[in-house]
């Protein structure tokens, strides 16, 4: 399989020899080494910094799951894809918040990806559940949410099971505004003049950043630039965070010519969720708002919840993001109907099985 395909240090140069070309600025080396440090440092961690190899592996791994309806996809989803944002109306939301690699793709590979992370997770025991009944709670909420025509999580009145979920053990953190305070700071020039337009495009009128840092976040998006500026509004501190946008890897797979496809903001756009109205592409850059609880979310973070009420959420909120391909939704509901009952619990075993052989053969050298 792989010697069609190459090995996983030949697939990891050729990517990143693509996403140097791909982007407006230079890649952070420092951060693509950090990355190859991490990776190696656990299967799951190279799971999640390694979409590229799953876009090569999974169409061979998975033959006949991956051939399915295509939707306007996730892409690199995962029990760590989700987490919380402000609306427009200051309502607490959560949902998936990575859209980085989104592009058309068979419905099944956020799915099997789903799936796949979390029998990694099962099998290290952060998931207290069987791998069956998970996958089962999974394609469920997902069937059932695509029937019902979705509805987004906003963690007021209407969610009732705050406490199964675990949110309500959640704290904005108390340093939030100390710890960005301190990333490093760009001298003047530093700042990609698209980039400081992008910002000030999301920021209130008259309002100019009092500073601009750099910071490092997240795993798969290691390498990109991100900057901060960090303003002092009607009383308080505001940031927006540019980060320099990278097409999905499944152009870097497919060689496609469209360097800066739209994806990310179709998706954010036509899915159905309560979005944060500060969250946008332009110019070349992934804006949104920073604050202590904009953030990503562990599964380890939520104490004393329900892992199948969570997996179920984590579910119906991808088929939230798939609803956005409204004319595609009867079509995988069919082809959902006619696959075999136990389709996802055998591809995200396989997937996950696989993923693991390459994190060996990774750490070898």
């Amino acid at each position: 399989m792989t010697s069609e395909l190459g090995d996983i240090h030949q697939a990891t140069r050729s990517y990143e020899r693509w996403l140097r070309t791909s982007m407006a600025v230079s890649a952070v080396e420092s951060e693509l080494t950090a990355k190859h440090e991490q990776m190696k440092a656990d299967p799951f961690l190279f799971f999640r910094g390694t979409y590229y190899r799953w876009a090569q592996l999974w169409p061979v791994v998975c033959k006949e799951v991956a051939r399915a309806p295509q939707v306007l996809a996730v892409g690199d989803l995962h029990v760590g894809s989700f987490g919380t944002w402000r609306d427009g109306e200051g309502r607490l939301c959560w949902g998936v918040d990575d859209f980085d690699d989104a592009h058309p793709l068979p419905y099944t590979n956020d799915l099997v990806r789903l799936a796949a992370s979390m029998k990694m997770r099962i099998d290290s025991g952060e998931i207290g559940v069987k791998f069956r009944a998970a996958c089962d709670v999974i394609l469920e909420g997902y069937v059932h949410t695509l029937k019902e025509g979705g509805r987004p999580i906003v963690l007021a009145e209407n969610e009732t099971d705050l406490e199964q979920l675990g949110f309500q053990s959640l704290k904005p953190a108390p340093d939030f505004w100390r710890k960005l305070q301190r990333h490093p700071p760009v001298r003047t020039g530093q700042l990609p003049r698209e980039a400081g337009a992008a910002i000030q495009a999301t920021l209130p009128d008259s309002c100019r950043p009092s500073k601009v840092v750099r910071r490092r976040a997240g795993l798969g998006s290691l390498g990109q630039p991100r900057f901060v500026a960090i303003a002092n509004w009607q009383g308080g501190c505001i940031a927006r965070e540019a980060k320099a946008y990278l097409p999905s890897a499944y152009v870097w797979l497919t060689g496609s010519a469209a360097r800066r496809p739209r994806y990310y903001e179709q998706l954010i756009t036509s899915a159905v969720r309560s979005r944060d109205p500060y969250q946008t592409v332009s110019r070349g850059w992934i804006v949104r708002r920073l604050s202590p609880d904009s953030n990503p979310i562990e599964i380890a973070d939520l104490d004393e919840r329900d892992d199948e009420v969570l997996l179920s959420a984590m579910a119906q909120d991808t088929a939230n993001v798939h609803l956005g391909t409204r004319e595609r939704v009867q079509r995988v509901l069919r082809d959902v109907r006619g696959r075999k009952a136990k389709w996802l619990r055998s591809a995200g075993k396989a997937m996950a099985k696989a993923m693991e052989r390459e994190w060996e053969a990774y750490t070898e050298t």
